[in-house]
């Protein structure tokens, strides 16, 4: 055969191999039903494709995972009735191993952040209405909470469901409370300075949010009113710029919003519907931080309570708890709009992690 044939032949197929590449997929469960615990998945980056379904560790309802900065070692919540979580090494092969368990110091741990210097965690304790702050140690375990912050009032019941960490700042979403807190790190401990970034009338009822690269602009999504809260940083505090529907005009049934998470440009903003089963899609102005809805994408399955992007930015994936599957979807990089490739059996997903 001719050699330069030869490599016309051949050099695709190379080509091609040396792009694609197998990641790891962790999926946080519930396991009131078939789930165990933590499972892992093998996610090809130029296909999209989910394979390998493994079981990485039992534990109990490991609702919400987060990695260490250097990605040694996982956490997750664990939402039992008296509320912990955990901290597990992460192991060659892809399983976990326990390090340690501690308190999360609140009923229904639901989420769980680490700041960038991967030092300190933040759980949502849903039931309990509590924020709790953990030290991380040199080998990955946890101190037991070096704070916790009680939202409950006399009139008023907690439920404590996201916080994030951005620079000195941490912002905790409460469902209950109808409000996102802002506290402040100073002398190493978390200070309040904010008990209500912006008024949210109507109770709209935050649950998760994102916040821009530059720390301009925190976009909240509202469980129970079906919309997105855009809210940008003055010098004077936060003010309220703009305000959208998660649904089509046409659904009139129940929903539940979820899940929130910008395109790897942030050019494009995504929000999960639960009872819709879609995700709405976002053309974003990364100048004004407005926002203007260009797509509802079904989610191929019911009740998307987490969703997820690969690192290349290519694919979104969603973690559909009731029908037990996890859906692909394609993002078109001009457009932003999704594009569904295949789904996968996994037992009641609720949380994706990469």
């Amino acid at each position: 055969m001719n050699v330069k044939y030869l490599i016309l032949l051949v050099l695709p197929l190379i080509l091609l191999n040396c792009k694609s590449e197998e990641i790891t997929l962790y999926v946080g469960t519930y396991t009131d039903g078939a789930s165990k615990g933590i499972y892992k998945l093998d996610f090809n980056t130029e296909t999209g494709v989910l394979s390998n379904l493994t079981l990485s560790t039992i534990a109990d309802n490991p609702s919400f995972l987060t990695y260490s900065s250097d990605r040694k070692y996982l956490y997750s919540t664990n939402g039992t009735d008296s509320g912990f979580l955990s901290s597990y090494a992460v192991n060659e092969d892809g399983s976990l191993t326990v390090i340690n368990r501690v308190s999360s110091q609140g009923e229904g741990p639901c989420h769980i952040s680490i700041n960038a210097e991967g030092t300190k965690i933040a759980v949502s304790n849903y039931v309990g209405g509590t924020l709790s702050i953990f030290e991380v140690n040199a080998d990955g375990s946890l101190s037991e909470a070096s704070q916790v912050f009680n939202h409950n009032t006399k009139n008023e019941t907690s439920h404590v469901h996201s916080a994030k960490f951005f620079k000195n700042d941490l912002f905790a979403a409460d469902l209950g409370r109808n409000a996102v807190y802002q506290y402040v790190l100073e002398n190493n401990v978390y200070v309040l300075k904010y008990e209500a970034l912006v008024e949210m009338p109507g109770n709209p009822g935050p649950r998760h949010f994102t916040i821009s690269n530059n720390g301009k602009f925190i976009y909240i999504i509202n469980e129970y009113g079906g919309s997105i809260t855009a809210v940008e940083r003055t010098d004077s505090g936060f003010v309220q710029i703009d305000f959208d529907t998660t649904l089509t005009e046409s659904y009139k049934g129940k929903n539940k919003c979820a899940d929130i998470h910008f395109s790897k440009d942030e050019r494009f903003l995504y929000g999960s519907n639960r009872g819709e089963n879609t995700i709405a899609v976002f053309k974003r102005n990364t100048v004004s931080g407005k926002i203007d809805k260009i797509q509802n994408m079904s989610v191929h399955g019911d009740w998307p309570r987490n969703f997820t992007l690969d690192p290349t930015g290519k694919f979104l994936l969603v973690a559909n708890k009731n029908t037990e599957n996890i859906a692909v979807f394609s993002i078109n990089a001009t457009s932003g709009k999704l594009e569904f490739l295949h789904d996968v059996k996994a037992p009641s997903p609720v949380c994706l992690l990469f």
